[in-house]
C-alpha cells in the first residue's frame, strides 16, 4: 500500500507578514502587501510585494520560514534522518548582480586585472550553495537533498519530490518548499521589457488586469509519513495526494492555445489521487493577472470542472513570487482545508471569466483542493490535497 503523506508544519514569509498566521489573517481580510516602490535608482517606481522596505536576501527569507515550520511541527534540529527538497528559480541572483556591479564599478586603468570584489566565502555561496543545502545544514539532515528548479512550477515540483522520497522509503520525513528573492535590477528590467508587469497593481482574472506584480517570500512545509506523525501526536493540516506534471513543448513564454497538456496534467493528478472533477471544492489558481495566463487557465477550469467549484488566486495579495508561488498556493490551500475558509481573489473587481471566483473570504466545507501552477517553457503542474 502506498504511504500516506501528511503535512504537520508550515512556515511562510510574505509581503503580507513575516509569519503564516499573520499572513493568513491579512489574506482572509482581503488585504494586499503590494505597494509602489522605487528600490533601484535606474528603474522607475512600480508596484512590488516586498517583505521589508528594501529587497531581501534569500537566506533572510528562508531561515525564518524554516524556523516557523519546525516550531509548528514540534520539531527541532538535529534531524539526521530527514530529507530536504527546497527549490528556487532565481537562487542567489541578487548576489550575482551585486558582484557584477562591483566588478564594473572598479573602473581599473587599461591592462589592470579586475576582481569581483567578493570574499571567498561569498563566492562559494553564490557558486555552490542552494536553498536546499542551507536547510539541510540548518537541521543537520543527512538524508537526500534535492534542489528542483522549474521556473514558477518549482514549488509543486519540490513538494512532489519530497512526497516521493517518503513513498520510496528513503526517509519518513522531508522538509519541502521554495524560496524566492527575485526583486533585482536585472529581473525587473527583463520582465518590464517583456511588457509582463503591472503598472498599478495585480488584478487576477479581472477585466482590467495589467500583468503581474513581482513578489518575494519563502514557503516551507514539513511532510511526514502518516503513521509517524500519528505516533508523535502531531497536528495534521492535510494530506498530499497526487500530482500532475506535463509540458506544452510549444513556446518559452506563451501557453499553447489548445491547453491539452495542461488538461492532461489535471487529469493525471486526479487519476493518481482517486478523485473526480466533481470532488474538488476549491482550486487555487496560478492566476498571474497577465492576459494570456488568466485566459488560458480560466478556459481549462471551465472546460473540466463544475461551475460550482470555488476559484481564487492569491497573487493580488502576495505578488507573484515566481518559483515560490506554487508552494505559497499549497500552504494557502491547506489552510483553507483545515480552517474550512476560502481565501479571496484579492484585486478582482470585475471578473473577465464566468467562474465561481471567491471575491470575499467565506466558510466552505470542502474536503479536496487543487493547486495549479505553470512556468516558462510550458510547464504545467497540479497538486491535489485533502483535509
Amino acid at each position: 500500500m502506498m504511504a500516506k503523506i501528511v503535512v504537520t508544519g508550515m512556515g511562510l514569509v510574505s509581503a503580507l507578514a513575516p509569519s503564516l498566521g499573520k499572513t493568513w489573517y491579512r489574506l482572509i481580510c482581503g488585504e494586499s502587501g503590494i505597494q509602489k516602490c522605487h528600490p533601484f535608482p535606474d528603474i522607475p517606481a512600480q508596484p512590488l510585494a516586498l517583505v521589508e522596505s528594501r529587497p531581501s536576501y534569500l537566506e533572510d527569507l528562508l531561515k525564518p520560514a524554516l524556523s516557523e515550520a519546525l516550531d509548528d511541527a514540534g520539531l527541532a534540529p538535529p534531524m539526521r534522518d530527514c530529507g530536504v527538497a527546497i527549490g528556487s528559480s532565481r537562487g542567489f541572483q541578487s548576489q550575482w548582480e551585486e558582484g557584477a556591479s562591483a566588478y564594473h564599478a572598479s573602473n581599473p586603468s587599461h591592462g589592470e586585472e579586475r576582481s569581483l570584489l567578493a570574499t571567498p566565502e561569498c563566492l562559494a555561496r553564490i557558486y555552490g550553495v542552494s536553498p536546499a543545502s542551507i536547510v539541510a545544514q540548518s537541521i543537520a539532515a543527512q538524508g537526500p537533498v534535492l534542489a528542483p528548479r522549474a521556473a514558477c512550477a518549482t514549488g509543486i515540483w519540490a513538494i512532489a519530490q519530497g512526497a516521493d522520497l517518503i513513498r520510496a522509503g528513503y526517509c519518513s520525513r522531508v522538509i519541502v518548499g521554495a524560496v524566492e528573492a527575485p526583486i533585482t535590477p536585472l529581473t525587473l528590467a527583463g520582465f518590464n521589457k517583456m511588457g509582463a508587469m503591472a503598472q498599478s497593481g495585480a488584478y487576477p482574472f479581472d477585466q482590467n488586469r495589467e500583468g503581474f506584480v513581482l513578489g518575494e517570500g519563502a514557503a516551507i512545509l514539513v511532510l511526514e509519513e502518516a503513521s509517524s506523525a500519528q505516533k508523535r501526536q502531531a497536528r495534521i493540516y492535510g494530506q498530499i495526494l497526487g500530482v500532475g506534471l506535463t509540458v506544452d513543448a510549444h513556446h518559452m513564454t506563451a501557453p499553447e492555445t489548445s491547453r491539452q497538456a495542461a488538461i492532461t496534467a489535471i487529469q493525471d493528478c486526479l487519476q493518481r489521487s482517486g478523485l473526480k472533477t466533481s470532488d474538488i471544492g476549491y482550486i487555487h489558481a496560478h492566476g498571474t493577472a497577465t492576459h494570456l495566463n488568466d485566459q488560458a487557465e480560466a478556459a481549462v477550469i471551465k472546460a473540466l470542472f463544475p461551475s460550482s467549484v470555488a476559484v481564487s488566486s492569491t497573487k493580488g495579495a502576495t505578488g507573484h513570487t515566481l518559483g515560490a508561488s506554487a508552494a505559497f498556493g499549497c500552504i494557502f490551500s491547506l489552510m483553507a482545508l483545515s480552517h474550512k475558509v476560502l481565501p479571496p481573489c484579492v484585486g478582482l473587481k470585475e471578473p473577465a471569466f464566468d467562474l465561481n471566483f471567491v471575491c470575499e473570504s467565506h466558510r466552505h466545507n470542502m474536503q479536496f483542493a487543487l493547486c495549479l501552477s505553470s512556468g516558462f517553457g510550458g510547464q504545467n503542474t497540479v497538486l491535489a490535497l485533502s483535509s
